[in-house]
């Protein structure tokens, strides 16, 4: 496991000059992928979503994880080293938080963002001052007009597909020889306060997971065309006709006492998942949910000295068959 070091949460990237919308490719408005995020609320629930919200929790969420991505996306280029990378994918890319590290860590590469979210994808033009392109499209439908890449990165995102193995297949036949296909799909869940955290029965957070393994449960069989898979995903990506390169957990650590962009992003966090999970708690826990979230309250997640960020990110490669 790769661990960076840090000893204070980074505060948001400034907002760059607003960029053009990109020009939309898919009939479907509605539809929307995030790319990074492990929440599930606004999947299946009939409604748009706050767009303006959900672009800045993710952002945050992927700012807080860039030491992972960093760190993954040096890894891919000691993976890819000899084969040149003229052409990257980021399926599902959300804000473009990863794109912008892919085209930093591969400069003379055309890096596109491709998520099903014109709203995402301005955010991803923005950020990285034009040196990740747009691609609006409806996922996994359209895959197959996104061209070939050397490297497809996705994040997050596969798990949002009914069919899995199908889509992995699917983007392993656009890879060119010698082309890699990174999945980074669940890694460890978020750890952010102490299991005893002097509110309500100790390990909250891990009822919270419990809780919402159901709620993914019932998001994936509600996707069209769901189909039950053993999610090995070095399997799957055997399965889908490449050879598998190597499986790697990226350490994300931001200790006590967490800045404030941390905290916003933790709050907003609890939010989502005290809507997500309220059926699955019983109530003292969400009357310890509720404390949490007062933000006038010395225990109120937004003023705790004792929250912190913890995660891990695992990256599984593979490659195609084929001299590059």
């Amino acid at each position: 496991m790769h661990r960076p070091h840090h000893h204070d949460a980074p505060a948001p990237a400034p907002a760059p000059a607003p960029a053009p919308a990109p020009a939309p490719e898919s009939a479907n408005a509605d539809a929307h992928g995030h790319g990074h995020s492990h929440d599930h609320g606004h999947h299946g629930s009939g409604s748009e979503p706050d767009w303006a919200a959900l672009v800045t929790y993710l952002e945050r969420e992927g700012e807080l994880n860039t030491p992972a991505f960093v760190g993954a996306a040096g890894w891919l280029g000691e993976l890819m080293d000899g084969i040149p990378v003229g052409r990257v994918l980021d399926i599902g890319s959300g804000p473009g938080v990863v794109a912008t590290v892919l085209a930093d860590a591969f400069p003379a590469a055309e890096v596109v963002a491709v998520d099903q979210s014109a709203a995402l994808l301005e955010r991803a033009v923005a950020r990285s001052s034009g040196r990740v392109t747009a691609r609006q499209a409806e996922l996994p439908a359209e895959f197959g007009g996104l061209g070939t890449a050397d490297l497809i990165w996705s994040s997050q995102a596969i798990h949002h597909l009914g069919d899995q193995q199908a889509a992995l297949t699917e983007l392993a036949g656009s890879l060119r020889p010698g082309g890699l296909l990174a999945v980074a799909e669940r890694g460890l869940p978020l750890r952010f306060l102490p299991r005893d955290l002097g509110l309500g029965r100790p390990g909250l957070q891990a009822r919270l997971d419990a809780a919402h393994e159901d709620v993914f449960a019932a998001m994936r069989a509600q996707l069209p065309g769901s189909v039950a898979e053993v999610e090995d995903w070095p399997g799957m990506l055997s399965r889908a006709g490449l050879t598998p390169a190597g499986s790697r957990t990226f350490l994300v650590e931001w200790p006590a006492p967490l800045a404030a962009p941390g905290r916003e992003h933790l709050y907003a966090h609890l939010e989502r998942r005290r809507a997500q999970v309220d059926a699955g708690l019983d109530a003292e826990d969400l009357a310890t949910l509720d404390a949490l979230l007062d933000r006038e309250a010395p225990t109120g997640i937004l003023d705790r000295p004792d929250a912190f960020y913890l995660t891990a990110i695992t990256v599984h490669t593979a490659r195609a068959t084929g001299t590059a």
